[in-house]
């Protein structure tokens, strides 16, 4: 029986890694954390554990928590792991960090697309950044994990294969990205308010999205050099799903049949990753609610670019779900277990 803690257990991922938790019988989630609700029922914050869950929220003390599971996931702000992490909760149980604290490896670029000072950067080299699909191996032997962010699990699984293998150029790489309301997390705020969202669509963060720096550095390593990206999210009126089109030039003349080969290369015998059939274009809702990534492409050759295109759940493969299929992996277990959710719909 793995005991799972989880410090934000009340905000949208917390609540979603408890959701896929609670319907395993090799988990025991022993610890719901939430420095909001502290004392008050789990169920009375999210109704649809009622009867399910009667355990009360606790404080997010990781240091106390440490000594009474095997795994942590903090599904926090960023700056909350990195100012409590210390050798001793490391050396007791295995962490799951769903913030930014430690996927990027600089600091100072952390520190200067976060605006925050890293309390705790001794940690960073050692961290594993969790895209399994990537990082398999280190992933197995980690005792710190950087779960990825929504926005970069879905550019890099739809980039990455063409970067790697020298296809595109990746300095011509423009990212346009939408996601639904819940990437935004469940705090209280103007701009998500119903009728701000509601048959409306916008760009933010045009130009200085934090994920922008953790996709340059991932596909960095694919390109084996330094790369730069545009990357412009969009927030649309839906609860969740992430749905990105990247563009970039064509190294040279490609056809259909070498291009399916690359990802093919990569993500054939990938569970969670789905390479659509010939035209067909991703959707939100064939991934909704589960932890697969659609991807596909477009040969343009009028322009000598290629579309690439990627689909996922934000709350699922972008958060709690990747968080998951970590844990799974490091506890030598089946990597799929307790993922296989077939995608809702309608």
């Amino acid at each position: 029986m793995i005991k799972a803690g989880i410090i934000g257990s009340t905000g949208y991922a917390g609540g979603e890694l408890a959701r896929l938790l609670l319907q395993r019988d090799d988990v025991k989630i022993k610890w719901y954390g939430s420095k909001s609700y502290v004392d008050q029922k789990y169920a009375s914050i999210y109704q649809n554990m009622f009867e399910i869950v009667s355990d009360s929220c606790m404080d997010d003390n990781i240091e106390a928590l440490a000594e009474k599971v095997d795994v942590i996931f903090t599904a926090t702000p960023q700056g909350f792991l990195a100012s409590a992490l210390n050798d001793r909760i490391l050396s007791q149980t295995k962490v799951i960090d769903l913030s930014a604290d430690f996927r990027i490896q600089d600091v100072s670029i952390y520190e200067k697309w976060y605006q925050i000072q890293h309390k705790s950067p001794q940690y960073i080299k050692e961290a594993v950044y969790g895209l399994p699909e990537i990082n398999r191996e280190k992933i197995k032997n980690a005792r710190l994990i950087a779960n990825p962010g929504c926005y970069p699990t879905c550019s890099e699984l739809s980039i990455y294969p063409l970067v790697k293998e020298g296809l595109i150029d990746p300095d011509t790489i423009i990212i346009d990205a939408k996601s639904g309301t819940s990437g935004a997390g469940r705090g209280a705020k103007v701009d998500n308010l119903y009728c701000e969202v509601n048959e409306n669509i916008k760009a933010y963060g045009v130009g200085v999205h934090r994920h922008t720096p953790e996709i340059e550095e991932q596909l960095s390593y694919g390109a084996g050099k330094p790369v730069t990206i545009s990357f412009t999210p969009h927030l649309v009126p839906m609860n969740r799903g992430i749905l990105i089109t990247a563009y970039a030039s064509l190294t040279s003349k490609v056809s259909y049949e070498e291009v399916k080969a690359v990802y093919d290369k990569y993500y054939d015998k990938e569970f969670f990753v789905r390479v659509l059939e010939k035209d067909v274009t991703p959707q939100t809702k064939w991934v909704e609610g589960s932890n697969f990534v659609d991807v596909n492409f477009k040969i343009d050759p009028r322009t000598n670019r290629i579309v690439m295109m990627g689909a996922m759940d934000n709350l699922v493969k972008g958060a709690a779900g990747q968080a998951v299929q970590n844990m799974n992996l490091l506890f030598g277990l089946e990597e799929n277990k307790g993922l296989k959710l077939i995608p809702m719909f309608p």
